[in-house]
């Protein structure tokens, strides 16, 4: 665990809150998950307060990740009482995720941080470009995919969530939506992959990275606890918030400005990662 010392760390707690909160809000209006918006507001918090280290960036990944196994309990358990979650999808999709999830965390950890956060600015470019233009009637098929598609796809799921420290949705819900299934059940059915990505991920995570130099304090392996405990209990109270606004508003309009918000964060942090 890295030192510090209380006045940062009170800086850190109230960034946090911050954090959190939007973080959040954001998750319940807009139904993306926290995790697109945690890793980088992770990394300019931590990067703000003077921890670096050539793994900061894993950090950030891990600590979203451990977030989201508790999100995406809750939102299954939301899901699954209004009978969206199509449990077919995700058992049969679980195998292949679960590969590509501990494939992500054994490469993650080798990565330099510069190396994963132009990982994730480029990902987060694809992420935005899709959920600001991407229409809802493209389709590839009517059906989900046999099982050597679904193969590469799930593990591609798996494998690309973790090294940028978000759920499934971002990449479930437009893959699922391309092959026939509607919206709402894309989405319930995400939350789960969402879970099945994070808890093989985090318990490698915590395995792992105990000999790193530079960590935030209260991190163990490359989980930060005082982020994750503060990010979870904001989230829990501001969620349903934004869901009630999702329901008072058209979100198109602020899912399309979060896009471009999610594009330029993206950008800037390759330009870090590329030029300091």
């Amino acid at each position: 665990m890295g030192g510090f010392d209380i006045s940062q760390l009170a800086v850190l707690l109230a960034i946090l809150l911050a954090v959190g909160g939007v973080a959040g809000v954001i998750a319940g209006l807009l139904g993306v998950g926290g995790g697109i918006v945690l890793v980088p507001a992770f990394f300019y918090t931590f990067t703000a307060l003077g921890y670096g280290g050539g793994q900061i960036m894993q950090i950030c990944v891990a600590t979203s990740l451990a977030t989201i196994v508790f999100t995406s309990i809750r939102s299954v358990q939301s899901h699954h009482k209004k009978g969206a979650v199509d449990w077919d999808i995700l058992k049969g999709w679980a195998p292949g995720i679960v590969i590509g999830a501990v494939i992500g965390v054994l490469v993650a950890k080798e990565l330099k941080s510069d190396t994963l956060t132009i990982i994730f600015g480029c990902l987060g470019l694809i992420v935005g470009l899709y959920m600001a233009f991407g229409k809802s009637s493209w389709k590839i098929a009517d059906e989900m995919p046999g099982v050597g598609i679904r193969s590469v796809l799930s593990s591609l799921v798996g494998f690309l969530s973790v090294l940028m420290g978000i759920g499934g949705g971002s990449f479930g819900v437009p893959i699922m939506t391309l092959y026939g299934r509607p919206i709402h059940r894309a989405v319930a059915t995400a939350a789960g992959f969402g879970l099945i990505i994070a808890i093989p991920s985090v318990i490698g995570f915590l395995l792992t990275g105990h000999d790193v130099d530079g960590k935030p304090p209260f991190t163990v392996g490359y989980v930060n606890l005082v982020a994750f405990v503060i990010v979870i209990s904001m989230t829990l109270i501001t969620a349903p918030w934004g869901a009630k606004l999702a329901h008072r508003m058209d979100p198109k309009p602020l899912k399309f400005a979060f896009a471009i918000f999610l594009m330029l964060v993206a950008l800037n942090m390759l330009r870090k990662a590329a030029w300091g």
